[in-house]
């Protein structure tokens, strides 16, 4: 409880009006999402053991205790595996469970091989039969989800939505390119850097971190970019540097793994700011970026589609103009996280 990159479990619950939530994790990462409010399970180095028996039996009668003593009405789980370790107690203490499923839960994950994969696809039909609603990111995820042995009638699509402001914040536009994302390989960063120096003059900022960020890094010095590379950064800051930049850059792509995207939520809190967004058909992507209306789209891994619509925006300012008003529209109808989040209250409502 919980990871810098997971801005959209705090959008989402922070936004509830109707529900108030409470914040409970396995452990603690501090991160600039940690909160001294969070109730840990297993808040010292010296629980590590402890841990890892409840991540191999999903039973932990510390983690029923703190649940239990929340009093919730329902329990909400992100991400299968996470959900399959709270729904033995959840089960326990008599509550209903809603999981979301958000991309390589039901992507990568039960593709693993040997013990591992074994273990998750067992642990997965556990979580699909204990929980009393399953909902997916996007429509793709649902696909995955129902494929891999989830009852269709369980399974609902709700996209989880971010902050939009009432108005598209006045900035100088400092970048023509912006980056936003954890530096794993499904989210084609090499590509971009293969389409920034083809590109020449694109200025670009780059904004995550991850095991992926020295490598790419590397590759945009030896490739002679203009890029900066500002690690991860608080949301305000995020929404900054979006602002200041003309064009998001979305390359996302199917990972050697299997690993795939959900629906990433910065394609939309681009939109919301007013920016056109150059991404690729990939997993639920489509569903935010309207292609040739929103933004523009591209094959996965195809770097020179990558940097023919980039340029295609970058060359057009009344393109960009036009594609991140229509972008914008569609994030206020159909991604504000207020809205979302009391479209989520409705469905919490349904289950008691």
């Amino acid at each position: 409880m919980l990871p810098a990159s997971e801005t959209f479990i705090r959008n989402q619950a922070d936004n509830l009006t109707r529900w108030q939530p409470v914040y409970v994790g396995a452990t603690k990462v501090e991160s600039i999402l940690s909160r001294d409010t969070d109730l840990i399970a297993y808040p010292a180095p010296a629980d590590s053991r402890t841990f890892l028996r409840l991540r191999l039996t999903g039973s932990s009668p510390r983690l029923r205790l703190l649940l239990a003593g929340a009093q919730p009405d329902l329990v909400h789980a992100h991400f299968g595996g996470d959900g399959w370790l709270v729904s033995g107690e959840t089960k326990r203490i008599g509550v209903p469970l809603v999981v979301t499923l958000h991309g390589h839960d039901v992507t990568r994950q039960p593709q693993s091989s040997g013990a591992h994969g074994l273990r998750y696809r067992r642990n997965l039909r556990s979580v699909f039969q204990r929980a009393d609603l399953l909902i997916a990111v996007s429509e793709i995820i649902r696909e995955k989800a129902i494929g891999w042995g989830a009852d269709p009638a369980k399974v609902r699509v709700h996209h989880t939505g971010v902050p939009v402001p009432e108005s598209v914040p006045v900035a100088e536009k400092k970048w023509d390119i912006a980056f936003v994302g954890r530096f794993v390989e499904k989210k084609g960063a090499d590509d971009l850097i293969a389409s920034l120096a083809a590109l020449g003059s694109a200025k670009a900022v780059l904004i995550g971190d991850g095991p992926l960020l020295p490598e790419v890094r590397s590759y945009a010095a030896k490739t002679g970019t203009d890029t900066t590379f500002t690690g991860a950064q608080p949301a305000s800051e995020v929404y900054r540097l979006l602002s200041e930049s003309r064009v998001l850059a979305a390359p996302s792509k199917t990972a050697a793994d299997g690993d795939t995207e959900g629906l990433p939520t910065t394609i939309v809190e681009a939109a919301a700011l007013g920016l056109p967004v150059v991404s690729t058909h990939h997993s639920g992507i489509p569903e935010a970026v309207l292609d040739g209306e929103t933004g523009l789209l591209g094959p996965e891994g195809d770097r020179e589609a990558l940097t023919a619509n980039l340029r295609k925006l970058l060359d057009d300012e009344a393109l960009r103009t036009t594609m991140g008003a229509r972008a914008r529209t569609h994030a206020v109808e159909n991604f504000n996280v207020a809205t979302q989040s009391q479209r989520l209250e409705d469905l919490y409502d349904s289950l008691l």
